[in-house]
């Protein structure tokens, strides 16, 4: 006959036998008192006997509890031993871990860390997903992927966002730009100024709209790229300016640019990971992430 056993209900009855104590079981556990002894109650049923004996002072076994107690022991780690393994074989048969990332990321950020990860991880399998900010959140909500970094999404009902990253945008230009001297440049400079934005649909381009959309004065657009990556690619080439967020100067990626601080308005942006919530993430994956985290954390605006 199959006895329908809870492992909620096993790792309560150790506790207990543990402790010789409900209410300190149920400190341990995180549950009220009740419903342990309602795990108890169920576990007693299903088994056809009583296990724990209650006093005034203490709980003890019964003959039964002394005799169940070490196949409890052995069923749970049992259990444990075989979800290890079953983690360990995924691990070297290579985990697939999905990331979403906005360009800016994946351009400066990522590649470093996935030579990190592979060191720990060789086996591991990594799919990236670079697009805008939007397209990363959706790739996170839908499932596509485990988790993904970005700007955006700290609205989202069923996403978590964890800012790491508070970065300002700056103005690219050529070293050799009659602006590159200064330590700071106004919106109202750029009156004459070739400039170069990313396309509408980039989330970068919302953040500086909104941000512009009362201002006095703003630059002619005479050059537009669907991500950064293009519109710094157009700077370098002399065609104008771009307003850029930090990490695009992260490292030493553009020793020929400069880029210099933006205000009136300054625009920022906060970076940070996105997942959905409850999800529960590969051990793979979350290695992944913490690594992205640290990175992000100490990541230089240059």
């Amino acid at each position: 006959m199959r006895i329908a056993l809870q492992i909620d209900e096993i790792i309560a009855f150790l506790r207990i036998a543990e402790k010789s104590s409900f209410k300190a079981a149920a400190e341990e556990l995180f549950v009220s008192q009740p419903a342990l002894s309602r795990r108890i109650e169920r576990l007693e049923t299903a088994i056809g006997t009583q296990l724990l004996e209650r006093t005034t002072r203490r709980v003890s076994l019964t003959r039964a509890g002394e005799q169940f107690l070490p196949h409890a022991q052995a069923a749970l780690e049992a259990l444990e031993l075989a979800m290890r393994s079953v983690s360990e074989t995924t691990v070297q048969r290579g985990a697939l871990v999905t990331v979403a990332c906005v360009p800016t990321v994946a351009s400066h950020l990522l590649p470093s860390v996935l030579k990190s990860f592979s060191s720990v991880y060789p086996n591991a399998r990594v799919k990236m997903i670079d697009e805008g900010a939007a397209q990363v959140l959706d790739s996170v909500v839908s499932g596509i992927a485990d988790f993904g970094v970005s700007f955006t999404g700290a609205q989202e009902a069923d996403i978590e966002f964890e800012g790491i990253r508070s970065e300002h945008f700056l103005l690219a230009m050529p070293r050799g730009h009659r602006l590159a001297t200064r330590s700071a440049v106004s919106w109202d400079d750029l009156a004459t100024e070739s400039f170069i934005a990313v396309a509408g649909t980039s989330g970068n381009r919302a953040l500086i709209d909104n941000a512009l959309a009362k201002a006095s004065k703003r630059p002619a657009i005479f050059y537009e790229a669907s991500h950064i990556a293009g519109a710094m690619a157009m700077v370098r080439a002399g065609l104008g300016v771009a307003a850029v967020p930090g990490l695009a100067f992260a490292g030493d990626t553009h020793p020929d640019l400069v880029g210099v601080a933006l205000h009136g308005p300054r625009i920022s942006r906060t970076m940070g990971l996105i997942r959905r919530k409850g999800s529960q993430l590969h051990p793979v994956a979350l290695a992944l992430m913490d690594m992205l985290r640290s990175a992000l954390a100490r990541a230089d605006a240059g």
